[in-house]
C-alpha cells in the first residue's frame, strides 16, 4: 500500500470535483442608497417634509438596522455647496414613519420671509452613510388663513360653496358617497365654487385651503378648513314649455309643444279653461310632447297650457296659453 503526500493530497482536494475554490470576497460595504424623492411644502405654520426611506445599499442588499436619518435645515448661499450648508444646518429629529415614508413637521417661526433648504442623508448600523438627498428650497411666508364661513347650497347645476378667505386662491377637496379619504377637485382663483358632480340625496363633505404663490410654481398652503357636510335636494323644476300649439281636428283637438331636455323630466300636466273660465288640472302625460283632447265640444273655444314636472314631483310654471274651437 502506498501512501500519498500530505501536501500532494491538499493540492488534490483543492482541484478536484468540487471545482475551484477561490480567495476571500471583499467584505460589503453596507452603505444606504440616497434619498431622491425628498419634497416638502409649508402648510399653516409648519413646513411638511417628506421622503421614502431607504431599505436596499448600493450594492443592492437589505440595509443593517438600525438606519438613522439625518435630516438638516439651513439657509443656503450662493453659489450653493452642499457641506458648507450642512455645516450650518440644524438638525431635526422627530420623525413619523408610516408605510415606508418619513414624515417631518418642522415649525416657521424661525424662516418666515426667509428661504428654508432642506435635504437628509441616510447612515447605515456601521456609520457609513449615503450623500446628501436633493434640496428642497421652501420660501416662508406668514401662516396663511385657511378658509372659513364655507356655505353650501343647492342649485340647479349642483352644489354651490361660498367661502371667507384673505387669499387669491383656493384649494378645493372632496368625500363622495363611499369614498374614505378626501380628494382634490378643484382649485380657483374666487370664493366660490360649484360641485357639477354630484347627485341628489348623497352626502358629500368639503374641506377647503388657501394658497398662497411663493415663486417658482410653488404655493405655501394654509391649514384645511372644518370640514362641511351636505345632502343636495331636488328643489328645482324643469324649464317652461314652449311652441305649444293647439290644431283642431274632426273630433278632438291635437296639442303639442317642443320637447324638454331635463335629464330628470317625468312628463307633462296640461291645462284646460273653457271659453274665459278659469284654467284646471286637465290631464298627465308621459315624456311625449303631444296630446289629444277628445272630450270637447263643438262650437265651444277651449284654451289650453302645459307644465312639465320632474321625478321629484318640481312641475314648472304653464306655457302661454293658446285656444282652439272645434267647429
Amino acid at each position: 500500500m502506498h501512501r500519498v503526500p500530505a501536501a500532494l493530497l491538499a493540492a488534490s482536494l483543492l482541484t478536484a470535483g468540487c471545482g475551484y475554490i477561490g480567495g476571500p470576497q471583499a467584505p460589503l460595504a453596507n452603505v444606504p442608497t440616497t434619498v431622491s424623492d425628498l419634497a416638502a411644502v409649508q402648510r399653516g405654520a409648519v413646513i411638511i417634509v417628506h421622503f421614502s426611506v431607504p431599505t436596499k445599499t448600493t450594492e443592492n442588499f437589505p440595509i443593517r438596522k438600525p438606519l438613522k436619518l439625518d435630516l438638516r435645515i439651513g439657509a443656503a448661499s450662493e453659489p450653493f455647496h452642499a457641506e458648507e450648508w450642512a455645516a450650518r444646518a440644524k438638525p431635526i429629529t422627530a420623525v413619523r414613519i408610516d408605510q415606508g415614508i418619513a414624515g417631518y413637521e418642522i415649525p416657521i417661526a424661525d424662516w418666515i420671509g426667509k428661504e428654508a433648504t432642506i435635504a437628509v442623508r441616510a447612515i447605515g448600523a456601521n456609520g457609513k452613510q449615503a450623500g446628501w438627498s436633493n434640496h428642497a428650497v421652501v420660501r416662508v411666508v406668514a401662516t396663511p388663513e385657511a378658509p372659513s364661513e364655507i356655505k353650501p347650497g343647492d342649485v340647479p347645476a349642483g352644489v354651490r360653496l361660498t367661502w371667507a378667505a384673505h387669499g387669491d386662491h383656493f384649494r378645493v377637496l372632496r368625500r363622495a358617497p363611499g369614498e374614505d379619504g378626501y380628494t382634490v377637485v378643484a382649485t380657483v382663483d374666487q370664493h366660490e365654487w360649484t360641485d357639477t358632480s354630484t347627485e341628489y340625496d348623497k352626502l358629500y363633505s368639503y374641506e377647503l385651503q388657501t394658497l398662497v404663490d411663493i415663486g417658482g410654481g410653488k404655493v405655501a398652503e394654509s391649514d384645511l378648513s372644518k370640514p362641511v357636510s351636505h345632502t343636495p335636494k331636488d328643489t328645482f323644476p324643469p324649464a317652461v314649455p314652449s311652441g305649444l300649439r293647439a290644431v283642431p281636428a274632426a273630433n278632438s283637438i291635437e296639442l303639442a309643444w317642443d320637447v324638454n331636455t331635463e335629464p330628470d323630466l317625468a312628463g307633462y300636466r296640461i291645462y284646460r279653461a273653457t271659453g274665459d273660465g278659469p284654467f284646471e288640472k286637465f290631464a298627465d302625460g308621459g315624456l311625449i310632447p303631444s296630446y289629444s283632447d277628445t272630450a270637447i265640444e263643438h262650437g265651444k273655444q277651449y284654451r289650453y297650457a302645459v307644465a312639465a314636472f320632474d321625478k321629484a314631483g318640481n312641475e314648472s310654471q304653464r306655457s302661454a296659453a293658446v285656444a282652439a274651437t272645434l267647429q
